[in-house]
């Protein structure tokens, strides 16, 4: 049967409201919950699905950060994975450096297939699914709406610009999935219970022999500029003054 690995990051949650730091040297995440990402939920949810179909008989969770990230592995110990893996790094993760880590617990882990969120809401590089496929020498299906697996292949229907695309690729594969592909389940309380016992290993970077230091650094953060006040007009030829007026038409 098949092994599935799933990567969770743990990002501050959606609902939350972040700000940059007075200084501009980061985001002030201090005191803001933290959840997993919601397309690493996707991701899980999708591998929880193909085992309850019997397509997999294994699920296991993978995290890169420092010992926080515990609590994002128990959610997803929680909603259904197997067991969990953490790579302890103290200092920021970028996608390329997260691509490597990955390489390191596939070679491992040796999973069928490695089923991840496209990006992260925090940084939105949608980047490192394809780092991780280039790496491993693997085929990649991203941005999957849909999943079926037949064999050694999976069938995913991805998500493009013109529409919906259907492809097909040879397992072991990397997979990233998109907000349609399904709706994450409600975690209960006896899960949240049962998750305690099940196994989290904890590896530390130097063990893989990857160095974690950034290959690009943030020299600042600012906000976004303040979104100027409309201005309303009697009709269309106002408008369209105004327009020439900016230099926005001729």
């Amino acid at each position: 049967m098949r092994k599935i690995m799933v990567t969770l990051k743990r990002v501050v949650d959606y609902n939350v409201r972040v700000r940059v730091k007075p200084d501009g040297s980061g985001m002030a995440t201090e005191g803001l919950k933290m959840s997993v990402n919601p397309f690493d939920e996707i991701a899980l949810e999708e591998a929880l699905r193909l085992r309850e179909r019997g397509e997999a008989s294994e699920i296991v969770a993978v995290a890169i950060g420092g010992d926080e990230c515990q609590q994002q592995l128990r959610t997803g110990l929680a909603m259904g994975a197997d067991r969990a893996v953490l790579v302890k790094a103290d200092s920021e993760v970028q996608p390329l450096a997260a691509a490597g880590i990955l390489l390191e617990i596939a070679k491992k882990e040796k999973p069928d297939i490695v089923i991840m969120g496209k990006q992260a809401i925090d940084d939105d590089c949608n980047q490192t699914g394809q780092m991780l496929a280039t790496l491993w020498d693997r085929p990649q299906a991203t941005f999957a709406s849909e999943v079926r697996l037949d064999g050694g292949t999976a069938r995913v229907t991805r998500e493009v610009d013109a529409g919906l695309e259907t492809i097909e690729v040879e397992l072991p594969a990397v997979i990233t999935t998109d907000l349609r592909l399904n709706e994450p389940r409600y975690i209960k309380l006896p899960d949240i219970m049962k998750a305690r016992s099940k196994p989290l290993e904890t590896l530390a970077v130097g063990e893989l022999g990857l160095p974690a230091v950034p290959s690009l650094k943030s020299v600042g953060y600012e906000p976004p500029a303040q979104r100027e006040k409309g201005e309303l007009v009697e009709n269309v030829a106002a408008l369209v003054g105004k327009l020439r007026e900016r230099g926005l038409v001729t």
